[in-house]
């Protein structure tokens, strides 16, 4: 069985009931959720052995968000605890012409307070066969870039594969450092990288200009040329006819050759947020089971896809869901 270890923040995530609106309620649903560990608990959906490393508040709440991810078959050996406060994010979901909305409360967070040293790399890692993590975690504080920078480190030591979903959020950085100064160093450390060709152009300061296959080329390209450990880039395409009915597909540029999916179509969106960790899991299953790189990219976009159609953070669906979408069947009829 193949181990995946994934690295980040989990916040817990109060949202209405529905589509209801905050000022139509008097009750919140809760759950948790982060980039990395929804990537971590899709792929325990699909069967992987998964590990997800991250620091709770030592309190009731740091302990039911660790409850949480071993509820969806997650190796909880390594999360850390310490500290008071767990980070939050209220979450609005929009529905056809009106988008969603999220206020995020994290500063100061349990695991913004995260050190260098505090995780032993090598004992996380050592019979790993992929390591993830996300744009969003170095992030958060100083404390939190200097251990994905460890982790890195150690996974290319030990031949661990190293993907990031590079994710720029300009506003996120603040303590004194920027993304352009700390991701640099970090992606120069991974062999698969997901990213938009604004993303990779706005972190490392590439050009691009054409249409928008050719910009994703050229940025993946400069990305590979830079940075000769980097062997794939990968993005999908959304088109947004409504917060309900997206339409999208995955692509990919291996230095060598383009290659892309047909579109899915999304018509009744149930909960959009984490359809990008959704489509980061994919690839990493994909990548770890096929090898033509098309049939990881389909992969990956049936299970963003399936995403959509579920609540909460996490894709938590089946492999066989999955598989069953890559064939065609869009039914949706009743299994028994």
């Amino acid at each position: 069985m193949k181990k995946v270890v994934t690295f980040g923040e989990v916040m817990m995530r109060l949202s209405p009931p529905g589509f209801a609106k905050f000022s139509q309620t008097n009750t919140l649903d809760v759950v948790y959720g982060g980039g990395e560990a929804n990537v971590a608990i899709s792929l325990a959906y699909f069967g992987l052995q998964a590990s997800h490393v991250t620091r709770f508040p030592d309190n009731i709440i740091g302990y039911s968000a660790a409850q949480f991810l071993r509820h969806h078959w997650l190796d909880s050996t390594w999360i850390l605890y310490g500290d008071q406060f767990m980070g939050k994010y209220f979450l609005e979901k929009g529905a056809v012409h009106r988008p969603s909305q999220v206020v995020y409360e994290r500063e100061g967070s349990a695991f913004s307070k995260i050190q260098p040293g505090m995780v032993d790399w090598k004992a996380v890692l050592k019979d790993a066969d992929w390591f993830h993590w996300t744009g969003i975690t170095p992030a958060v504080s100083s404390g939190a870039a200097e251990c994905t920078k460890e982790a890195i480190a150690v996974a290319n030591e030990l031949g661990v594969t190293v993907s990031a979903d590079i994710h720029s959020r300009k506003n996120l950085w603040n303590f004194g450092k920027t993304q352009k100064d700390i991701m640099p160093d970090l992606i120069a450390g991974c062999d698969v990288v997901i990213g938009s060709d604004l993303d990779i152009a706005e972190i490392f300061g590439f050009e691009v200009s054409g249409e928008l296959e050719e910009r994703f080329i050229s940025a993946a390209q400069q990305l590979i040329t830079r940075y000769p450990h980097i062997q794939k880039v990968f993005d999908k395409d959304r088109k947004a006819i409504s917060a309900s009915h997206n339409s999208i597909r995955g692509k990919m540029w291996n230095g060598k050759s383009f290659r892309k999916t047909h579109k899915l179509e999304v018509t009744h969106i149930v909960d959009r947020v984490g359809t990008g960790d959704a489509y980061a899991a994919g690839l990493i299953y994909g990548l770890l089971h096929y090898t033509d790189d098309l049939e990881a990219l389909k992969f990956a976009t049936a299970a963003c896809a399936l995403k959509h159609t579920v609540e909460g953070d996490a894709n938590m669906v089946s492999l066989d869901s999955v598989l069953e979408l890559t064939k065609g069947n869009t039914s949706g009829k009743i299994i028994r």
